[in-house]
């Protein structure tokens, strides 16, 4: 007999297992008429705590949430609870991989969850998966991204957005989705528990890995892939894609290639590279194409935009600031008390709507830092991730605005339109904005300016200290950020200050610009097939492609992908 049960205690009591043991005998018994059998109800009401000892009633561990509503901090532990039963030990899942047998192979552009994820779903069926990353490998990465703080130096190939793993390998690692639609988020768990991932992260409410273990456990899933036969080639950047239009029965690149209204659709053979290092330049040709470019790879939109810019179309995006205060203010807020030492650092979400614009928290990684994501000289980008331990003394979170395509700017439309695809009207709002926060800081030091300076609309005569290494300057974020951003903003802080009384403080710090929390563009597809609308064989996914957003959805995207990827080139002749 199994049941489940939740129970719920004080933070102080979390490890003691007795009165668990306790507390969930009660519950068996209180909810006993629920069970129909007369015989287990008798068996439940006849239990007592010595039958854990005698191994009549065994406790398997299943998931933690921290409630810190009405004032008091609560932990909720659900159980599962076999009685007369021995559990099944959490073990690490096993998966059905195979050696590519290189009869049929995928080209996958981009490493991060998409990805990987897709390529594993692949090597189920022994398809082999070609993955090209412009970027470099988690070790050559970690410099790239260091010289950012120390020397202000951006690499736009290997930095925080580009290389082995995608943005999210040190930008934080949460697992946490609300996408349940997309299939059953515990593969991707189970995936990650696979390669080295703790494995609280399969009972946690809030899973999340760390930006510090990350690295490691993406490095594991390289090495399995390869070892299967797939291959992985860091430094290569997609250039162009290599068409043929079944009209015509040719084959060529974008740059020479145009397509017909009346012309059948045109297939993707494969595609034109660059090793970013050396310049040497390749082709790689392959059965279809996992496009999981990220959403930093503007040069990839343009590709599309040439040769197929009814495949493209504007979406809604989101554009703001980091907010970042001191860890020890966030927890008292949160936890409505200042004994927080066994609790870990408290997260919050918040939401709001201001003039039919949503305004709302993104990527909140409390105990965390504030890091440069830009992926050009050019431009000032800011992100946020924390450690497995989430011990810095600052949390912080992007507050972003909604944008939605209506609100972008006329001489952004105009200029998508002049080069042909209208689409691209977000991308070029969303560059202009990196570039004005660019021209109103220092190098890679950021604009920034406190919170209740901004609110009160004056430059900041002094900074709080912050986890933001190349350096902030002060500016008056009012001044260049667009109105129908700033004013939103404004708005939407003296709300969530009503609900988390002390967010607005002398020791909040706005630093800016947040822009990337989901692209501007989405690369039309089939619902069905996962297929580009305009392009046979060509599979968008993941966060460049506009269908997710953090890492699991993105890994599941991946896998869904590919499996339609597997199902097609079956049926392929």
């Amino acid at each position: 007999m199994i049941s489940e049960i939740l129970i719920t205690i004080k933070p102080e009591d979390e490890k003691n297992f007795l009165l668990h043991k306790k507390i969930i005998l009660s519950e068996l018994k209180k909810n006993v008429e629920k069970i129909k059998s007369k015989q287990e109800q008798s068996e439940i009401l006849n239990l007592k705590l010595a039958d854990f000892e005698k191994d009549k009633i065994h406790l398997q561990f299943l998931k933690k949430s921290i409630d810190a509503r009405h004032g008091k901090v609560k932990f909720h532990l659900r159980y599962k609870v076999f009685i007369g039963e021995n559990p099944q030990e959490t073990e690490k899942k096993s998966f059905q991989w195979k050696k590519a047998d290189g009869k049929k192979s995928v080209l996958i552009v981009g490493s991060g969850p998409a990805g990987l994820f897709g390529a594993l779903k692949l090597l189920e069926s022994g398809i082999k998966p070609v993955i090209l990353e412009r970027g470099a490998q988690t070790s050559q990465r970690k410099i790239d991204i260091a010289k950012i703080s120390t020397q202000n130096i951006v690499n736009e190939d290997s930095n925080y957005c580009f290389g082995e793993g995608g943005a999210g390998t040190f930008s934080d690692g949460k697992l946490y989705t609300r996408s349940s639609k997309r299939g059953d988020i515990s593969e991707v768990l189970q995936i990650f528990h696979y390669f080295g991932a703790d494995p609280k992260i399969l009972t946690d409410a809030h899973p999340h890995i760390g930006t510090n273990k990350l690295p490691k456990i993406i490095n594991n899933m390289r090495e399995k892939i390869i070892s299967l036969g797939g291959e992985i080639h860091f430094n290569t950047k997609v250039t162009d894609f290599i068409l043929n239009n079944d009209n015509e029965n040719s084959s060529g690149s974008s740059e020479n290639f145009q397509i017909s209204q009346n012309s059948q659709k045109t297939r993707i053979l494969g595609a034109n590279t660059k090793n970013v290092l050396t310049g040497e330049k390749k082709c790689f040709f392959a059965d279809a194409v996992l496009l999981a470019s990220g959403h930093s790879a503007t040069d990839i939109y343009q590709i599309l935009a040439k040769i197929a810019p009814e495949s493209l179309e504007a979406k809604t995006f989101a554009a703001g600031v980091r907010v970042e205060h001191p860890r020890a203010l966030i927890d008292k807020i949160q936890y409505h008390s200042n004994e927080s030492e066994n609790l870990g650092a408290a997260e919050y979400r918040l939401t709001t709507q201001v003039e039919e614009r949503g305004v709302y928290s993104f990527c909140m990684c409390p105990g965390g830092f504030v890091v440069p994501s830009s992926s050009s000289q050019n431009e000032i980008v800011v992100n946020g991730m924390s450690a497995a331990q989430r011990n810095s003394q600052w949390s912080n979170a992007a507050i972003v605005v909604e944008i939605r395509p209506e609100d972008i700017p006329q001489e952004f439309v105009k200029q998508a339109e002049n080069l042909g695809c209208k689409a691209l009207s977000g991308l070029l709002f969303r560059t202009h904005l990196e570039q004005l926060a660019k021209q109103h800081g220092n190098q890679q030091s950021a604009p920034a300016q406190r919170l209740k300076d901004f609110l009160d609309n004056k430059k900041s005569l002094t900074l709080p200290n912050s986890s933001y290494t190349p350096g902030l300057n002060s500016s008056n974020l009012c001044e260049w950020l667009p109105d129908h951003i700033s004013k939103r903003l404004q708005v939407g802080f003296r709300n969530f200050n009503q609900n988390m009384k002390g967010f607005i403080c002398n020791d909040a710090l706005l630093i800016a610009i947040e822009t990337r929390t989901s692209t501007p563009v989405r690369i039309l597809r089939s619902k069905e097939s996962f297929e580009s609308t305009a392009i046979k064989s060509l599979y968008p996914v993941g966060e460049g492609s506009g269908y997710s957003g953090g890492i699991v959805s993105s890994a599941m995207d991946g896998i869904n992908a590919c499996a339609k990827i597997t199902e097609a080139l079956k049926n392929r002749v």
